[in-house]
Protein backbone atom coordinates (compact mmCIF):
# COMPACT_ATOMS: atom_id res chain seq x y z
CA UNK A 1 0.00 0.00 0.00
CA UNK A 2 2.04 2.97 -1.04
CA UNK A 3 1.55 6.50 0.59
CA UNK A 4 2.82 9.28 -1.28
CA UNK A 5 4.61 11.82 0.94
CA UNK A 6 4.87 15.27 0.01
CA UNK A 7 7.06 17.54 1.94
CA UNK A 8 10.22 19.07 3.38
CA UNK A 9 13.71 17.19 3.59
CA UNK A 10 15.76 19.17 5.81
CA UNK A 11 18.72 18.98 8.18
CA UNK A 12 18.24 19.91 11.50
CA UNK A 13 20.25 21.70 13.96
CA UNK A 14 18.96 21.31 17.50
CA UNK A 15 20.09 22.83 20.38
CA UNK A 16 19.86 23.05 23.74
CA UNK A 17 19.09 25.75 26.29
CA UNK A 18 19.86 24.56 29.78
CA UNK A 19 17.25 27.34 31.43
CA UNK A 20 13.42 28.60 30.42
CA UNK A 21 13.10 31.26 27.67
CA UNK A 22 10.34 32.75 30.33
CA UNK A 23 12.67 33.60 32.40
CA UNK A 24 14.84 35.40 29.97
CA UNK A 25 11.84 37.50 27.32
CA UNK A 26 10.14 40.02 29.68
CA UNK A 27 6.56 40.43 28.25
CA UNK A 28 7.02 43.98 28.74
CA UNK A 29 9.96 44.82 26.61
CA UNK A 30 8.72 42.42 24.08
CA UNK A 31 8.77 45.30 21.67
CA UNK A 32 12.40 45.47 21.92
CA UNK A 33 13.35 41.95 22.03
CA UNK A 34 17.14 41.37 21.80
CA UNK A 35 18.04 38.49 23.56
CA UNK A 36 21.26 35.44 23.18
CA UNK A 37 20.76 32.11 24.05
CA UNK A 38 23.93 29.85 25.38
CA UNK A 39 23.16 26.38 24.22
CA UNK A 40 26.10 24.22 24.91
CA UNK A 41 24.45 20.97 23.41
CA UNK A 42 24.45 21.27 19.45
CA UNK A 43 23.75 18.54 16.80
CA UNK A 44 22.57 18.07 13.24
CA UNK A 45 20.38 15.73 12.47
CA UNK A 46 18.26 14.40 9.30
CA UNK A 47 14.26 15.84 9.41
CA UNK A 48 12.06 17.79 7.41
CA UNK A 49 8.46 16.43 7.76
CA UNK A 50 8.73 14.34 5.00
CA UNK A 51 11.58 12.50 5.79
CA UNK A 52 9.90 12.20 9.27
CA UNK A 53 6.78 10.74 8.40
CA UNK A 54 8.65 8.18 5.73
CA UNK A 55 11.03 7.30 8.31
CA UNK A 56 8.28 6.28 11.24
CA UNK A 57 5.92 4.63 8.22
CA UNK A 58 8.39 2.09 7.62
CA UNK A 59 8.46 1.58 11.08
CA UNK A 60 5.19 0.28 10.84
CA UNK A 61 5.78 -1.59 8.49
CA UNK A 62 4.35 1.09 5.47
CA UNK A 63 5.71 1.28 2.00
CA UNK A 64 6.49 5.55 2.10
CA UNK A 65 7.20 7.42 -1.22
CA UNK A 66 9.31 10.72 -0.50
CA UNK A 67 8.79 13.30 -3.10
CA UNK A 68 10.62 16.75 -2.15
CA UNK A 69 13.40 18.85 -3.27
CA UNK A 70 17.23 19.14 -1.61
CA UNK A 71 19.90 21.07 -2.29
CA UNK A 72 23.27 20.36 -3.67
CA UNK A 73 24.45 20.09 -0.16
CA UNK A 74 21.76 17.12 -0.13
CA UNK A 75 24.48 13.73 -0.53
CA UNK A 76 24.09 12.93 3.68
CA UNK A 77 20.39 12.81 3.26
CA UNK A 78 20.50 10.91 0.48
CA UNK A 79 22.63 8.77 2.21
CA UNK A 80 20.73 8.16 5.05
CA UNK A 81 18.03 7.33 2.77
CA UNK A 82 19.68 4.59 0.70
CA UNK A 83 21.01 3.28 4.02
CA UNK A 84 16.94 2.84 5.03
CA UNK A 85 15.88 1.45 1.95
CA UNK A 86 13.72 4.95 1.50
CA UNK A 87 13.85 5.40 -2.27
CA UNK A 88 15.19 8.90 -3.13
CA UNK A 89 13.87 8.37 -6.79
CA UNK A 90 11.37 11.35 -6.60
CA UNK A 91 13.64 13.72 -4.43
CA UNK A 92 14.59 16.62 -6.61
CA UNK A 93 17.90 18.37 -6.42
CA UNK A 94 17.94 21.79 -7.01
CA UNK A 95 20.83 23.65 -8.04
CA UNK A 96 22.21 26.82 -6.57
CA UNK A 97 20.46 26.03 -3.07
CA UNK A 98 20.49 24.80 -0.10
CA UNK A 99 18.52 21.34 1.18
CA UNK A 100 16.22 23.49 3.97
CA UNK A 101 17.60 23.84 7.29
CA UNK A 102 15.91 24.14 10.82
CA UNK A 103 17.73 25.53 13.47
CA UNK A 104 16.08 24.96 16.46
CA UNK A 105 17.00 25.98 20.02
CA UNK A 106 14.74 23.58 22.94
CA UNK A 107 14.37 25.09 26.79
CA UNK A 108 14.35 22.85 29.53
CA UNK A 109 10.20 23.30 29.36
CA UNK A 110 10.59 21.32 25.59
CA UNK A 111 9.28 25.22 24.28
CA UNK A 112 11.07 25.66 20.52
CA UNK A 113 12.14 28.93 18.70
CA UNK A 114 13.09 27.79 15.21
CA UNK A 115 14.81 29.61 12.67
CA UNK A 116 14.06 27.85 9.45
CA UNK A 117 15.41 28.49 5.68
CA UNK A 118 13.52 27.21 3.24
CA UNK A 119 16.25 26.85 0.29
CA UNK A 120 15.12 23.95 -2.02
CA UNK A 121 11.85 23.60 -0.84
CA UNK A 122 10.41 26.70 -2.64
CA UNK A 123 11.15 24.53 -5.93
CA UNK A 124 8.62 21.43 -4.77
CA UNK A 125 6.43 22.65 -7.70
CA UNK A 126 8.84 21.40 -9.88
CA UNK A 127 7.69 18.10 -8.67
CA UNK A 128 4.67 16.19 -10.11
CA UNK A 129 2.22 13.27 -8.44
CA UNK A 130 1.51 11.80 -11.98
CA UNK A 131 5.47 11.41 -12.25
CA UNK A 132 5.25 8.93 -8.80
CA UNK A 133 2.31 7.40 -10.79
CA UNK A 134 4.26 6.65 -13.83
CA UNK A 135 6.91 5.01 -12.17
CA UNK A 136 5.47 3.59 -9.12
CA UNK A 137 1.81 2.64 -10.27
CA UNK A 138 -1.07 2.95 -8.13
CA UNK A 139 -1.01 5.03 -4.86
CA UNK A 140 -3.20 4.14 -1.78
CA UNK A 141 -2.84 7.36 -0.29
CA UNK A 142 -1.16 10.72 0.11
CA UNK A 143 0.05 13.86 2.57
CA UNK A 144 0.85 17.12 1.45
CA UNK A 145 2.90 18.39 4.35
CA UNK A 146 4.93 21.22 5.15
CA UNK A 147 6.48 22.02 2.16
CA UNK A 148 6.83 24.99 -0.46
CA UNK A 149 3.88 26.88 -0.84
CA UNK A 150 3.28 26.21 -4.82
CA UNK A 151 4.16 23.23 -4.59
CA UNK A 152 1.82 22.25 -1.18
CA UNK A 153 -1.42 23.88 -3.30
CA UNK A 154 -0.06 22.26 -6.59
CA UNK A 155 0.54 18.84 -5.53
CA UNK A 156 -3.17 19.09 -3.53
CA UNK A 157 -4.76 19.31 -6.79
CA UNK A 158 -3.05 16.85 -8.30
CA UNK A 159 -3.76 14.26 -5.55
CA UNK A 160 -7.62 15.67 -6.05
CA UNK A 161 -7.36 15.17 -9.57
CA UNK A 162 -5.88 11.88 -9.23
CA UNK A 163 -8.37 10.57 -7.18
CA UNK A 164 -6.24 9.79 -4.49
CA UNK A 165 -7.16 10.79 -1.04
CA UNK A 166 -4.70 12.73 1.13
CA UNK A 167 -4.20 14.06 4.29
CA UNK A 168 -3.66 18.38 4.73
CA UNK A 169 -1.32 18.81 6.77
CA UNK A 170 -0.10 22.39 6.88
CA UNK A 171 2.27 22.47 10.04
CA UNK A 172 4.14 25.54 10.20
CA UNK A 173 3.14 26.54 6.70
CA UNK A 174 -0.46 27.43 7.86
CA UNK A 175 0.22 31.05 8.10
CA UNK A 176 1.11 31.19 4.72
CA UNK A 177 -2.17 31.01 3.53
CA UNK A 178 -5.94 32.96 3.95
CA UNK A 179 -8.97 31.68 5.02
CA UNK A 180 -10.17 31.32 1.41
CA UNK A 181 -7.07 28.84 0.63
CA UNK A 182 -7.13 26.99 3.74
CA UNK A 183 -11.09 25.83 2.87
CA UNK A 184 -9.66 25.17 -0.58
CA UNK A 185 -7.47 22.56 1.15
CA UNK A 186 -10.10 21.11 3.16
CA UNK A 187 -12.30 20.88 0.25
CA UNK A 188 -9.56 18.97 -1.70
CA UNK A 189 -8.54 16.93 1.53
CA UNK A 190 -9.89 13.58 2.50
CA UNK A 191 -8.81 14.71 6.25
CA UNK A 192 -6.97 16.85 8.01
CA UNK A 193 -4.27 17.11 11.24
CA UNK A 194 -3.13 20.08 13.31
CA UNK A 195 -1.83 20.99 16.16
CA UNK A 196 -4.06 22.95 18.90
CA UNK A 197 -2.19 25.89 18.49
CA UNK A 198 -2.63 25.26 14.56
CA UNK A 199 -6.18 24.85 15.39
CA UNK A 200 -6.90 27.86 16.90
CA UNK A 201 -5.04 29.73 13.68
CA UNK A 202 -6.99 27.78 11.00
CA UNK A 203 -10.00 28.95 12.91
CA UNK A 204 -9.14 32.23 12.94
CA UNK A 205 -8.04 32.42 9.16
CA UNK A 206 -11.20 30.73 8.49
CA UNK A 207 -14.01 31.61 10.43
CA UNK A 208 -14.96 28.50 11.49
CA UNK A 209 -15.49 26.42 14.53
CA UNK A 210 -13.72 23.45 14.93
CA UNK A 211 -16.65 21.54 14.24
CA UNK A 212 -17.22 23.44 10.90
CA UNK A 213 -14.30 22.69 9.60
CA UNK A 214 -14.41 19.15 10.57
CA UNK A 215 -17.67 18.65 7.73
CA UNK A 216 -15.47 19.45 5.29
CA UNK A 217 -13.16 15.95 5.38
CA UNK A 218 -13.67 12.77 6.60
CA UNK A 219 -11.70 13.14 9.96
CA UNK A 220 -9.84 16.29 11.40
CA UNK A 221 -7.25 15.60 13.90
CA UNK A 222 -5.82 18.10 16.67
CA UNK A 223 -3.20 16.88 18.46
CA UNK A 224 -2.61 18.17 22.11
CA UNK A 225 0.46 17.37 23.44
CA UNK A 226 0.53 15.27 26.54
CA UNK A 227 -3.03 15.74 26.28
CA UNK A 228 -3.40 13.64 23.60
CA UNK A 229 -5.80 14.33 20.73
CA UNK A 230 -8.97 14.27 19.10
CA UNK A 231 -9.94 13.19 16.07
CA UNK A 232 -13.53 14.66 14.82
CA UNK A 233 -15.21 12.32 12.44
CA UNK A 234 -18.96 11.59 11.15
CA UNK A 235 -20.14 14.42 14.14
CA UNK A 236 -18.66 12.89 16.74
CA UNK A 237 -15.54 14.06 18.43
CA UNK A 238 -13.19 10.99 19.71
CA UNK A 239 -10.58 11.33 22.25
CA UNK A 240 -7.36 9.52 21.93
CA UNK A 241 -5.38 9.51 25.30
CA UNK A 242 -1.48 10.22 25.45
CA UNK A 243 0.92 7.45 26.11
CA UNK A 244 3.06 7.97 28.62
CA UNK A 245 6.93 7.92 27.35
CA UNK A 246 9.90 6.19 28.94
CA UNK A 247 11.61 9.07 29.12
CA UNK A 248 11.11 12.86 27.95
CA UNK A 249 14.43 13.92 25.67
CA UNK A 250 13.14 15.57 22.85
CA UNK A 251 9.98 16.76 20.91
CA UNK A 252 11.58 17.08 17.84
CA UNK A 253 9.50 15.30 15.08
CA UNK A 254 6.70 14.53 17.75
CA UNK A 255 4.11 14.99 15.10
CA UNK A 256 5.76 13.64 12.00
CA UNK A 257 5.50 9.86 13.97
CA UNK A 258 1.95 11.19 15.03
CA UNK A 259 0.77 11.48 11.45
CA UNK A 260 2.89 8.46 10.37
CA UNK A 261 0.53 6.87 12.81
CA UNK A 262 -2.53 8.14 10.97
CA UNK A 263 -1.35 7.21 7.36
CA UNK A 264 -0.97 3.44 8.62
CA UNK A 265 -3.98 3.75 10.52
CA UNK A 266 -5.90 5.12 7.17
CA UNK A 267 -4.48 2.85 4.71
CA UNK A 268 -6.01 -0.39 6.61
CA UNK A 269 -9.24 0.88 7.02
CA UNK A 270 -8.56 0.81 10.83
CA UNK A 271 -11.74 2.59 13.19
CA UNK A 272 -10.66 5.77 14.52
CA UNK A 273 -10.09 4.97 17.65
CA UNK A 274 -7.14 2.32 17.12
CA UNK A 275 -5.68 4.36 14.27
CA UNK A 276 -5.93 7.56 17.02
CA UNK A 277 -4.02 5.37 19.55
CA UNK A 278 -1.20 4.03 17.06
CA UNK A 279 -0.56 7.62 15.88
CA UNK A 280 -0.44 8.39 19.56
CA UNK A 281 2.04 5.67 20.55
CA UNK A 282 4.70 6.55 17.68
CA UNK A 283 4.84 10.28 19.08
CA UNK A 284 5.61 8.71 22.68
CA UNK A 285 8.22 6.37 21.08
CA UNK A 286 9.92 9.50 19.29
CA UNK A 287 9.97 11.90 22.22
CA UNK A 288 12.38 9.69 23.98
CA UNK A 289 15.00 9.28 21.40
CA UNK A 290 16.72 12.71 20.22
CA UNK A 291 16.21 14.28 17.04
CA UNK A 292 13.36 13.02 14.35
CA UNK A 293 14.46 9.85 13.01
CA UNK A 294 16.62 8.13 16.32
CA UNK A 295 14.13 6.45 17.42
CA UNK A 296 14.24 2.86 16.73
CA UNK A 297 11.65 -0.21 17.03
CA UNK A 298 10.99 -3.32 15.01
CA UNK A 299 6.10 -3.80 14.07
CA UNK A 300 6.49 -6.37 16.96
CA UNK A 301 7.76 -4.14 19.28
CA UNK A 302 5.49 -1.74 18.63
CA UNK A 303 2.71 -3.92 18.80
CA UNK A 304 4.19 -4.99 22.25
CA UNK A 305 4.02 -1.52 23.53
CA UNK A 306 0.57 -1.17 21.83
CA UNK A 307 -1.32 -4.08 24.10
CA UNK A 308 1.04 -3.10 26.97
CA UNK A 309 -0.66 0.90 26.69
CA UNK A 310 -4.34 0.13 25.82
CA UNK A 311 -5.03 -4.04 26.44
CA UNK A 312 -5.53 -4.74 23.42
CA UNK A 313 -3.66 -5.86 20.15
CA UNK A 314 -3.09 -3.89 16.87
CA UNK A 315 -2.20 -6.43 15.06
Amino acid sequence: MKTLICGSIAYDTIMVFHDRFKNHILPEQIHILNVAFLVPDMRREFGGCAGNIAYNLQLLGGEPLIMATVGEDSAPYRQRLQSLNLSARHVREIPGSFTAQAFITTDLDDNQITAFHPGAMNFSHLNHVVDVQETDGELRLGIVAPDGRDGMGQHARELFDAGIPFVFDPGQGLPMFDGEELLRFLQLADYCTVNDYEAKLLCERTGRSIEELAREVKALIVTLGAKGSEIHAGGQRIDIPSVIPETVIDPTGCGDAYRAGLLYGIARDLPWEQTGRLASLMGSLKISRRGGQNHKATRDEIGARYLTAFGHSIW
